[in-house]
């Protein structure tokens, strides 16, 4: 048993494929647009990969991905390659795999999430989205001060304006709700959700579902599985997403992690 540094695009997703919807961030992650920032890699046992970890460096902390349903694989694989790891990263963890970072690493925890996935494709299809419009780069500073105003803790590649898929609903041509993605791969027909707020003093309009069934009614002939994540404290969003024919299908953690010396 040992750990390897994996670069075959095939092997990669071969293994990914097998969890399409747990591991849909990093299948994303294989179009060539992330691809340059993807580090990988494999626990091999017995000859076969029984567990892969990303690290994406296209922020300025990277963060570990270490999601898989076998924890004893993916706890051999973190433990084996914490040496390969920056001093500092994020982590999006599988419950139980925290605890082989505890005792060489600080871990500052940031909450409990859920994976959830669509399930049925149809809902969004019945959603009136009169109103709502697609988005450019011609909108960025209105999406800047839109996030700044009512999701500062959020995430956002402007790159990701360039593949079409984030949309909104301006009010006196202020924007005032928004729906987007973080990941999307037209090649490996996959997306995952994000960057989706609505301004203070707009909520409870339903402007969040309109948006966010505007964004999936986009991607519904681009992919085959669609996903995000939502801390489980977000009640709100949870039934929102659920209402929208999201399902739950695994939890995570999150840490911000820093090496010890």
């Amino acid at each position: 048993m040992s750990f390897v540094e994996l670069r075959d695009k095939k092997v990669i997703e071969s293994y990914l494929r097998s969890n399409p919807e747990l591991h849909i961030y990093s299948i994303g992650d294989l179009d060539d647009f992330f691809w340059p920032h993807t580090v990988w890699y494999g626990w091999v046992d017995r000859g076969s990969l029984s567990a892969i970890a990303l690290l994406y460096t296209g922020q300025a902390v990277p963060t570990l991905l270490a999601l898989d349903d076998d924890l004893s694989a993916i706890k051999s694989l973190t433990r084996a390659i914490l040496h390969r790891l920056p001093n500092r990263f994020h982590a999006h963890l599988t419950p139980g795999l925290e605890s082989v970072l505890q005792s060489t690493c600080r871990l500052d925890f940031h909450g409990r999430y859920l994976r959830m996935a669509l399930r049925d494709r149809s809902i969004a299809d019945s959603v009136d989205c009169t109103g709502v419009v697609n988005l450019s780069a011609g909108d960025l500073d209105a999406i800047n001060r839109l996030y700044e105003q009512s999701y500062p803790a959020n995430w956002f590649d402007q790159r990701m304006l360039e593949t079409g898929q984030y949309f909104g609903v301006k009010s006196r041509d202020e924007l005032v709700s928004i729906a987007g993605i973080h990941v999307y791969s037209a090649a490996y027909r996959v997306a995952a959700l994000g960057n989706i707020t609505t301004a203070t003093t707009h909520r409870r309009r339903g402007l969040g579902t309109r948006v966010t069934a505007r964004l999936l009614q986009s991607l519904r002939t681009e992919t085959d599985h669609i996903g995000l994540n939502v801390n489980t404290d977000n009640t709100g969003a949870i039934t929102l997403y659920k209402r929208l024919g999201f399902s739950p299908i695994a939890r995570f953690e999150e840490f911000t992690i820093k090496k010890q010396r």
